[in-house]
């Protein structure tokens, strides 16, 4: 017969270390949820990027700041918006200018988010966003360039497009505003302005001829400046030969009178000389080969011919 009150401590020992182990996993279990509840629901925010906290799909918060944040489990989602500029390519279109030409233009815009909460309650989405600033854009940009005739937009001697990207721009930017959509336009620009492809013939011969009219004009302005440089050279060597002249005078004359005086010095000490060579330098001046002369034969004439003084 068996002792009721014999405990078989063996049985006791390997009951207690079941339950033991068993509560330990449990917690082990359980703190193995709790980590990867909270790691799953950690989140860390970029420097170039907004964090939108939903609660039921309502917006509840907005971060901004770069860091570590915690949302709740279950209840709350976290997406992500660019905080940096991006590029959106506005599809390409035909417009008509002031003067009934149509024109193919194909321009970009640079935008950014401005307030992220605006956005997204006004826009929805990134999408839609982009859409509307497209067809801002595109209106604004038709607007503007159907004031200005073809020739004001293609030629670039005569182009406003630098000052009518700004323009359109700050137009832009306005009805953005006006539209609380939370976005900012921080460029746009006109990459392409093309002609359909039935008008490009004949503009392109326009711009030909625009050219070699241009080309002419440069070449009479040179022609012009080339005369007007031959002229005056003309001029300054007329005058300088004019100088020369007479300075070449003045030296004749002082020349002669030196001569002159030399001369008279030398005949007034041989006056028989001088009379001599005066009658010398008149044979000179009136015989040649066939001159005939008929004078006395006791003429002074006829003593020098003969030789006798």
């Amino acid at each position: 017969m068996a002792n009721d009150n014999v405990v078989n401590m063996e049985e006791k020992k390997t009951s207690f270390t079941f339950k033991g182990y068993l509560r330990a996993g449990v917690i082990l279990l359980i703190f193995i949820a709790l980590l990867v509840v909270i790691l799953t629901n950690l989140f860390i925010v970029k420097e170039n990027e907004y964090k939108v906290v939903r609660q039921f799909g309502e917006v509840v918060r907005i971060i901004e700041e770069p860091g570590l944040n915690f949302k709740i489990p279950f209840i709350q989602s976290v997406t992500t918006l660019p905080k940096y500029q991006m590029t959106y390519d506005v599809e390409e279109a035909e417009i008509n200018t002031k003067d009934k030409k149509r024109l193919i233009i194909d321009n970009y815009t640079v935008w950014r988010i401005e307030d992220p909460k605006k956005m997204i309650s006004n826009a929805r989405s990134i999408v839609n966003a982009e859409t509307k600033m497209a067809e801002y854009v595109f209106s604004t940009v038709r607007s503007e360039l159907g004031q200005l005739n073809y020739d004001e937009i293609i030629n670039d001697e005569k182009s406003s497009r630098g000052s009518l990207n700004d323009k359109v721009t700050d137009i832009v930017n306005n009805l953005l505003e006006q539209g609380n959509y939370g976005i900012v336009v921080t460029d746009v620009r006109m990459k392409r302005t093309d002609l359909p492809s039935e008008n490009e013939e004949s503009v392109f011969t326009r711009m030909i001829s625009e050219r070699e009219s241009t080309a002419q004009g440069y070449l009479s302005k040179g022609d012009a400046e080339k005369n007007s440089i031959i002229a005056e050279t003309d001029r300054e060597v007329k005058e300088m030969l004019a100088k020369a002249e007479a300075d070449a005078e003045v030296i004749r004359s002082e020349g002669e009178k030196e001569a002159a005086k030399i001369y008279n010095t030398a005949y007034s000490k041989d006056p028989a000389f001088y009379e001599m060579y005066r009658t010398l330098q008149s044979y000179k001046q009136t015989i040649d080969e066939e001159t005939v002369i008929i004078i006395p034969f006791d003429s002074p004439y006829a003593s020098l011919l003969k030789g006798v003084q």
